[in-house]
């Protein structure tokens, strides 16, 4: 992995490539960051810098031995550690090392959703237990193979629980040449005593035109969708991949007519519209729903004033603007959010799409047109 297949994080890359070159890398880093920013990446591109036989000024070489091996995850000196749902053929995370690295080779840029479907994990739960915890302190007492530094890096370290204490004195007094790279997402979640020992590298959600820019020239879409995707995905590469690969393609322009539809009270039409939404498949209706609960909650920003923190492309935006000034209000939004949240959980669950999708329909007649929010929800409409 090198720093140039990273989506974004260019000044991150530029941060850890001068540590190296000013000869002060921590011996133990923490890199926090929301899911799809691209800290593992940047975790295995920063280890296979710093083995680089032949480092270049803002990369590692790529065709050296150590980067070879690097590439296909293979290097004697590369250890990984991870969630993994244990049973009696699986004690350590090398037991699904094969996985892993399959998992790698296919996309670095993976959470526990994808993780675990590759695995057998039924009904278990992950965790980095504590036979994995010994595992790691072997395998880094031994000597450096062929690299200058032993490297392991541990992806959501949130799942050690008190068993990761076992670990404080090998990463506070570590033997010579060796790194410890954590990979997380949620720091409140990791362990007080593993925390204090560990630098901390915030790494940011990639901005909206890194997105942009990947989807239309990693995946051919149009400048239109890869901007649909992109501000759905909020920043998250992984979330942007899943749109591209299945998110129905107008999603703007058919969540407006919906909401049209039933500002006008056209029972008739949206029969017909809830047809053809219950054609397109429950990842394209989930994330159908998805982009209206995002929409909305733009349209809520615009009601409160709060035009400059409004995500929407200029289409969806100026859709939003004559909604949020004619149409909508805070309480109708809420109401809405509150009926689309209830009908992506019943998606989820494999209700009936017509049946579903119907209902939605009808209680936006009542909301948008008539002002009547369902029993039991806390509006007040003045």
């Amino acid at each position: 992995m090198q720093f140039k297949n990273i989506v974004g994080q260019d000044s991150i890359k530029q941060q850890l490539i001068q540590t190296v070159a000013d000869n002060r890398i921590s011996h133990a880093q923490l890199f926090l960051s929301c899911d799809g920013s691209g800290a593992l990446p940047l975790a295995i591109a920063y280890a296979q810098y710093i083995n680089c036989l032949d480092k270049q000024p803002d990369d590692s070489c790529g065709v050296c031995s150590s980067c070879r091996k690097y590439e296909r995850y293979i290097h004697p000196d590369l250890h990984f550690s991870y969630p993994f749902f244990a049973s009696k053929d699986v004690k350590t995370a090398v037991d699904v090392l094969d996985e892993w690295r399959s998992l790698l080779l296919e996309d670095p840029y993976v959470d526990l959703d994808i993780w675990r479907s590759k695995l057998n994990a039924d009904n278990k739960q992950a965790n980095i237990n504590i036979a994995e915890c010994h595992d790691i302190i072997k395998k880094l007492s031994y000597k450096a193979f062929e690299g200058d530094t032993k490297v392991l890096i541990m992806w959501l370290p949130e799942y050690l629980e008190k068993e990761g204490n076992s670990l404080l004195k090998i990463i506070e007094e570590p033997p010579a040449n060796t790194l410890f790279l954590l990979v997380a997402n949620n720091q409140e979640q990791i362990l007080s005593t593993l925390l204090s020992r560990t630098q901390i590298v915030k790494i940011p959600k990639l901005p909206f035109d890194a997105v942009e820019s990947y989807l239309i020239n990693k995946h051919s879409l149009s400048e239109n969708q890869a901007t649909e995707y992109a501000f759905l995905a909020d920043g998250n590469l992984i979330e942007a991949k899943q749109l591209a690969a299945n998110t129905h393609n107008e999603n703007s322009e058919k969540f407006a007519e919906w909401l049209r539809m039933g500002y006008g009270n056209k029972v008739l039409e949206l029969t017909v519209f809830v047809d053809q939404i219950a054609t397109w498949g429950r990842e394209n209706q989930k994330n159908f729903l998805k982009y209206g609960i995002s929409f909305l909650r733009e349209c809520s920003l615009l009601i409160s004033g709060a035009d400059e923190l409004v995500k929407l492309p200029p289409l969806a935006l100026q859709t939003a603007r004559k909604l949020s000034a004619h149409v909508l209000d805070l309480n109708m939004a809420d109401a809405i959010i509150s009926e689309l949240e209830k009908a992506h959980y019943h998606v989820e669950r494999n209700a009936n799409p017509k049946i579903l999708f119907l209902d939605v329909s009808l209680q936006l007649v009542k909301i948008i047109k008539f002002k009547t929010f369902p029993q039991g929800t806390q509006h007040i409409y003045n």
